[in-house]
């Protein structure tokens, strides 16, 4: 116990002078070659909660260790040095219990992940339980112990629940586990093997609305185990539902366009679902159950579905000054963002603030919409407004603009009513002016006559 956490400086260190050097780490991974490690996991032990495939929410726990033995991972040169796993023959009142697994039997195809998940700024969260039968099985008869141990890496990592079955007859002089009444090896471990896994490659996936999205499910077990079941079934806001279930061959889709890959069921172990066109109503939780007749493990797997809005900027002039309303449409989730900017020309860009908006509006698809409106301020040479929107759905914010300029309507109308008010009375000077310049040539020509 006292060298693991020294263990996973040395990798951390290791891999962080493997990612200065150019050849390993940009080798093409047909290349790379295969080296056993010793992985070491921090986890819990669950002593007084029933449950399969699933992290426990109550019962008593215990510190443990989880050292998965000789484990295949691709090497990339950060692994040179790494020394294996030494258990202690130390027994202490607040040692954890360790749990020596060999995975001679499976594949761990997440390996790697659960490796470098410390180095990368990942936690594993790990948790032991043991493993109850369903029904009385003959491998109960056994004598032997069985515990399974459910493992996910935080940040969109993968998860992976292992079946373990303990290892060999208690051998003489051996030390026994005060609360697992178990044997422990001369290292003082309890020995295990991996007889099945179930494993995803992430526990939260996003998706946009109409897309597709495979979910991915896939298992590995102990030569003579048969697979006899895969069922997955969605859960969201309280209920639940079957989505697909093979069962000895034969496969039922009960979404509509569910598919599920028989071939690549069998041969590779793959039990990931397809679905088309996904809608509102395919987001939730996703578990995958696969079954065996000694076994059964499961993966969940949250499901987001994403719209992002479209956005239109409207100019209104019904009163004095304009109005700007920003329509955001056809979003999923609820929460939208709208931000408001104003700027002169050649001036610095400033939020505005005094903002309105409308209800919010739910569409028939369940999608949202919402408006936001300001009153436009121009100034004497117009102004540039910005309705900024932020949403889940959108790698950064969608802008729409528009330039307000002047209301010179008004200005404009007074102009033209002067200018031909000038114009009139200027005609109407000249004709007066005219006309009295006619009368006194009329007059002087009457006197000249006379």
């Amino acid at each position: 116990m006292g060298s693991e956490p020294i263990w996973r400086l040395l990798l951390c260190l290791a891999i962080s002078g493997a990612a200065g050097t150019d050849p390993p780490t940009t080798a093409p991974t047909a290349e790379r070659r295969w080296q056993p490690t010793d992985i070491v996991l921090d986890c819990f032990l669950v002593t007084e909660n029933r449950h399969q495939g699933a992290f426990a929410s109550s019962g008593d726990r215990e510190r443990a260790l989880l050292v998965l033995k000789q484990v295949p991972v691709q090497d990339d040169g950060s692994l040179e040095g790494i020394t294996d796993f030494e258990g202690s023959t130390e027994t202490k009142h607040d040692s954890p219990v360790i749990f020596e697994a060999s995975v001679d039997l499976v594949q761990i195809p997440q390996a790697e992940a659960l490796l470098h998940a410390d180095c990368s700024g990942k936690a594993v969260t790990c948790e032991i339980s043991q493993y109850f039968f369903k029904a009385r099985q003959e491998a109960t008869l056994e004598k032997a112990h069985w515990f399974i141990s459910n493992m996910q890496v935080s940040r969109g990592g993968p998860g992976v629940s292992m079946v373990m079955k303990t290892l060999g007859d208690a051998e003489t002089g051996a030390v026994w586990h005060p609360t697992l009444n178990l044997p422990l090896s001369p290292q003082g471990t309890v020995k295990t093997e991996v007889e099945f896994q179930v494993t995803s490659e992430t526990q939260t996936l996003s998706h946009l609305l109409g897309s597709s999205v495979s979910l991915h499910c896939s298992f590995s077990m102990a030569p003579g185990l048969v697979l006899t079941a895969v069922e997955w079934r969605l859960q969201h806001k309280g209920s639940g539902q079957l989505i697909y279930s093979w069962k000895t061959g034969q496969g039922q889709a009960k979404r509509k366009g569910a598919t599920l890959e028989p071939e690549q069921l069998l041969r590779a172990g793959n039990a990931s679902l397809t679905l088309p066109n996904l809608a509102l109503k395919d987001e939730g939780n996703y578990i995958c159950q696969v079954s065996t007749p000694l076994y059964q493990a499961q993966q969940v797997m949250l499901l987001s579905i994403l719209a992002p809005p479209k956005v239109q900027l409207n100019l209104e002039n019904k009163d004095k000054l304009p109005s700007l309303i920003c329509n955001i449409a056809g979003y999923y989730p609820l929460d939208v963002a709208v931000t408001w900017i104003r700027e002169e020309l050649g001036g610095i860009p400033a939020q505005v603030s005094g903002a309105s908006f409308s209800n919010i509006r739910k569409s028939m698809t369940g999608t949202y919409s919402i408006s936001s409106m300001v009153t436009a301020e121009p100034g004497p040479t117009g102004a540039t407004y910005i309705c900024q929107v932020t949403h889940v759905s959108l790698e950064e914010p969608l802008t729409v603009s528009m330039r307000v300029l002047p209301n010179t309507e008004q200005s404009g109308a007074f102009g033209v009513i002067f200018a031909s008010i000038v114009f009139l009375s200027a005609l109407l000077f000249l004709g007066l002016h005219r006309q009295q310049a006619s009368s006194s040539r009329s007059i002087r020509t009457m006197r000249h006559s006379g």
